[in-house]
């Protein structure tokens, strides 16, 4: 059995890009962890989408075995954690596994806004904190710059801090060192009742459900009857193991250990995050603290291209919601788009790998709706709605108030960037509540509507800051604001995919610069085709998008003008009676580039 003293479980948590997952593949490569025939670069980023994209998407766990420089062995367990506000999730998940953080900032670029939301998380999981800095190799390295940006913005002591390159190997053997003597060992008895920490759990279509585990209390054996505290539901283990990255199997698991287990569960959601497995008899009576459920934070509508193949869909989506915890959906139907699901996601990037790797996966083509939050109407009766879309909006007359919900953003921003910045967030309803510098970069507090966050905020702060801004947010709470439901008609038809919430006085000029968009993206037809935004029964802006012109009048050689006149006047007959049964024919981009809001 494995003395707790023994081991140590850690997270990486860092901004995106500053080398987190280099990092862990130095460690895994200095400790012969993995042969070097199989190793590459992002070993623990399994997903094409996560390789493709350079991004950690899910958290990965591997088991270490360290001989430290004393002599000492040591199992060490890593958790490469997302760096990406949208997966905070999987981060705050996996700190509550784990006993310290190697906290990596880029020595070139600095603190972050996400590192530093991935510090509160860490400081929130009672972590103790080994600040590395990364990317030495580089000649705009200025470690000492960086080490007073730490402790002036986070104010963490960096006295002790490792200096490394994560991409040529210096300095790993001292990280490694710092982890061993300055993390501390995990707490628990082996003699008490059982209690694990469900960290993850994702379907094998071989093994069925498979569950990651931190072990707290007590020890877990192949062939217990295990109980899951919160759904009461019981299992045999047939199979426990660690990652190295690959599954191992071993014959048990003890206080401060993470790894796996099988016990033929057929359905994830059997199997809930934050959960607490102990055994059947003699188990434990007090359940762990679990994990806050997620809240999403924007929703939007899926649906296949082809109607037909809407149970494909269904079955992509509920075996993607079995192995992501953070993703929740319902069905839901459109006069255009027919069957499809409401999705709530965390954040537009979330949002965007959802929908590829259902796309990938699964093979179904999808129509994407605008992305939207959830509104709170007060109605004049006194009770309460959630509205996730724009289009079941009820009768304005019998609404006493709309709440709409608001963020704290953080964004870092070189100074010269500064104005750009201040005036998108003015653009965008916001509020300043801070200003502050660090050297040569501001740091801006807003207070911001997340509606007019979701759909290109992101885009546009890194066009007007040439890709130097870093953002980070955290949700605050409702607030009324004088918001209105504004629509779209074309061909006098109202198009749901495109129903938006805008403030009353914003809303002409938003009206207008989303029907000349519509001019340009949907094609021209054989008929006129008006397309209008509309408050209520009101047009507030217009755009007609002409015809195509047939020449009728070519085979006319020369006679009375009143033979061309009597053809034009059927061809505009013929015109007028198209565009009352005509179909208008919207391309699927036009959805998403008609919302988003240029300068």
């Amino acid at each position: 059995m494995i003395s707790t003293n023994d081991i140590r479980n850690f997270s990486i948590v860092a901004h995106i890009d500053h080398g987190k997952s280099t990092l862990a593949d130095r460690l895994i490569q200095n400790t012969n962890t993995v042969s070097d025939r199989d190793m590459k670069d992002q070993l623990l980023d399994s997903m094409d989408i996560e390789r493709e994209r350079g991004i950690t998407i899910k958290a990965n766990t591997v088991r270490i075995n360290y001989v430290a420089k004393n002599g000492k062995p040591y199992i060490l367990n890593l958790i490469d954690t997302p760096g990406h506000v949208d997966f905070s999730y999987e981060v705050s998940r996996s700190m509550r596994a784990a006993e310290g953080s190697l906290l990596v900032v880029d020595s070139t670029q600095g603190v972050e806004a996400q590192t530093l939301a991935n510090v509160y998380q860490a400081i929130d999981a009672d972590h103790e904190l080994v600040p590395i800095f990364n990317k030495i190799d580089l000649p705009a390295s200025d470690v000492g710059r960086v080490a007073q940006q730490v402790e002036d913005i986070i104010g963490i002591d960096v006295s002790q801090a490792v200096a490394v390159s994560a991409k040529t190997g210096a300095g790993v053997i001292d990280v490694l060192e710092a982890i061993v003597h300055r993390l501390p060992p995990p707490k628990g008895q082996q003699n008490a009742p059982l209690r694990a920490m469900l960290v993850d759990s994702w379907y094998d279509s071989y093994l069925g459900v498979i569950v990651l585990i931190r072990v707290m209390d007590g020890t877990l054996k192949k062939g217990q009857q295990i109980k899951m505290m919160q759904t009461g539901a019981q299992h045999v283990i047939e199979r426990i193991g660690v990652f190295r990255p690959k599954m191992e199997a071993v014959e048990m698991l003890g206080p401060g250990e993470i790894g796996f287990i099988t016990a033929s569960i057929k359905r994830v959601r059997d199997t809930r995050v934050g959960d607490t497995i102990t055994t059947e008899k003699h188990g434990a009576i007090e359940a762990l603290p679990g994990f806050k459920p997620s809240q999403p934070v924007v929703f939007c509508g899926l649906f296949p291209v082809d109607a037909s193949r809407f149970g494909d869909l269904r079955d992509g989506i509920e075996k993607l919601a079995l192995n992501d915890a953070s993703f929740s959906f319902e069905m839901e139907n459109s006069t255009a788009l027919g069957q499809g699901f409401r999705c709530g996601f965390l954040g537009l990037l979330h949002l965007e790998v959802v929908r590829d790797r259902i796309e990938r996966e699964f093979g179904v083509e999808l129509i994407t709706t605008a992305p939207s939050v959830i509104y709170h109407l007060y109605m004049k009766d006194g009770s309460k709605l959630d509205m996730h879309n724009p289009a079941d909006m009820p009768d304005p007359s019998k609404i006493d108030q709309v709440e709409e919900p608001r963020i704290k953003a953080t964004i870092l921003v070189p100074d010269k960037f500064l104005g750009e910045v201040l005036k998108l967030c003015q653009e965008r309803r916001g509020v300043q509540t801070d200003l502050s510098y660090v050297g040569q970069r501001a740091m801006v507090v807003y207070d911001l509507p997340l509606n007019e966050v979701v759909i290109d905020f992101y885009d546009r702060l890194k066009s007007v800051t040439r890709g130097y801004a870093s953002f980070d947010y955290q949700l605050l709470g409702y607030r009324a604001d004088n918001l209105v439901k504004m629509q779209i008609l074309v061909n006098e038809e109202s198009v749901d995919a495109l129903s938006v919430m805008v403030h009353r006085d914003r809303a002409e000029v938003r009206g207008r610069a989303m029907v000349e968009k519509l001019k340009e993206l949907i094609p021209r037809h054989m008929f006129k085709i008006p397309i209008q935004a509309a408050i209520g029964s009101k047009v507030i802006a217009r755009e007609t998008l002409s015809a195509f012109r047939k020449d009728v009048t070519a085979k006319c050689y020369g006679g009375d003008v009143t033979r061309k006149r009597k053809l034009l006047e059927k061809q505009k007959a013929g015109k007028k009676k198209m565009r009352q049964f005509g179909r208008v024919d919207i391309p699927q981009e036009a959805f998403i580039s008609a919302l988003k809001m240029d300068s």
